[in-house]
């Protein structure tokens, strides 16, 4: 009969999907970004976006990192699940102070962080007092409780909050790609940080559509606010063929192969890597569902230059982070990807075209590397296994 610590942790015969816990959780990360991206509408300008860039960063760290704890640890032990709920409920609550967290609800914000992080490293822990593997749980729990000191000043300190709370995220995201070394312990090592595959990439596969799943839900909102006229109903259907076209820009081919990919490397390198490179693209998607709001509220009135950067940056942004994130997972390089990042920068500084027509420019350069993508791959296999 396995000892008590040995039943906490994640064995070779407990399935890799998703539990019903963790798809719970998911649903915390909805409100999320509905606040983000309302937080962003409000403050169209270079340190708006930057506040914002840095809530982001703070809430995709709890997904992130629930995910790890989530792949490590077994789903069904008693443990694991309420860890999962308080998960939930610190995001929910962290999504909760988004609009304010820079203002009144710093310390809302900053504590439900801090809760989600400190607890889970607590609990781990003890549960595994006397097992290999507590070692790994005290140096995460350890990096966490360094960084709590700043994630919780700030909260307290509203003219140190931004700071503050920057030392405070570059601490908690410099940590795994180090291996979180800590005095006596050492650092983890490769055999500690291993990630199972085929979880970990259905778990990133999820949280896009999750993404996706928004901008389609503000995209039906906004539309549904207006007169349904011929203008909105077009700069409606714009915004719904983008996230359709970032969807298949995301599952082809590295979305399908990140599962093998991790499984052969180093988690400690591309397990850490897709976190950050994941950020990107989810922080296009938030800038995306902006610059939805914007065009179907507003199809027919003239673009300024931050109006622009807005519609054309968000899928510029995605861009970025599936091209980097191609890179890692099979060191290939899509230049009609790269042209893509070309002509939407150049497009976003000159065109003062109304908000459907920029639009329009978005959704037919994202359709144009899709049907490139397409068009390569077919090449490639082709050429690969000729007749």
């Amino acid at each position: 009969m396995a000892s008590r610590p040995r039943r906490l942790l994640r064995g070779d015969d407990t399935p890799l999907s998703a539990s019903f816990l963790e798809l719970f959780f998911d649903l915390a990360f909805v409100l999320a970004l509905s606040q983000l991206a309302r937080h962003l509408l409000h403050d169209l300008t270079v340190v708006g976006a930057l506040r914002t860039a840095l809530l982001l960063g703070a809430v995709w760290w709890i997904w992130v990192t629930t995910t790890w704890f989530a792949d490590w640890y077994d789903p069904e032990s008693q443990w694991v699940r309420w860890l999962l709920v308080g998960a939930a409920l610190g995001s929910l609550l962290a999504g909760v102070a988004i609009p304010r967290a820079l203002d009144g609800r710093g310390l809302l914000f900053a504590g439900a962080y801090v809760a989600v992080h400190v607890a889970r490293g607590g609990v781990t822990a003890f549960a595994l007092r006397g097992h290999p593997r507590q070692r790994r749980a005290v140096r995460i729990l350890c990096w966490f409780s360094v960084s709590a000191v700043p994630w919780l000043v700030g909260g307290l300190l509203p003219e140190w909050r931004v700071p503050l709370w920057l030392i405070a995220l570059a601490i908690d995201f410099t940590g795994p790609r180090l291996g979180w070394p800590t005095p006596r312990l050492g650092r983890t090592n490769r055999q500690e940080l291993h990630l199972a595959g085929e979880h970990f990439a259905e778990r990133y596969q999820q949280i896009m559509i999750i993404a996706l799943g928004e901008l389609v839900l503000v995209a039906g909102l906004s539309y549904a606010g207006t007169r349904l006229d011929l203008p909105q109903t077009a700069a409606f259907l714009l915004v719904f063929a983008a996230a359709v076209l970032i969807g298949l820009l995301y599952v082809t081919p590295a979305g399908q192969r990140l599962g093998p990919a991790i499984e052969r490397g180093d988690p400690s390198r591309l397990g850490v890597v897709t976190g950050y490179l994941h950020l990107v693209m989810i922080a296009g998607l938030v800038v995306t569902a902006v610059g939805a709001e914007l065009s179907i509220a507003h199809p027919t009135k003239a673009s300024d230059l931050t109006a622009a950067v807005v519609i054309l940056g968000g899928p510029l942004l995605f861009l970025l982070g599936r091209i980097l994130f191609s890179l890692a997972i099979h060191r290939r390089l899509s230049w009609p990807r790269v042209a893509a990042l070309v002509v939407l920068s150049g497009a976003a500084m000159v065109l003062r075209l109304p908000l459907l027509a920029v639009s329009a420019v978005a959704s037919g350069v994202l359709l144009a590397v899709v049907v490139l993508d397409h068009a390569g791959i077919r090449s490639y296999h082709r050429a690969k296994n000729p007749d």
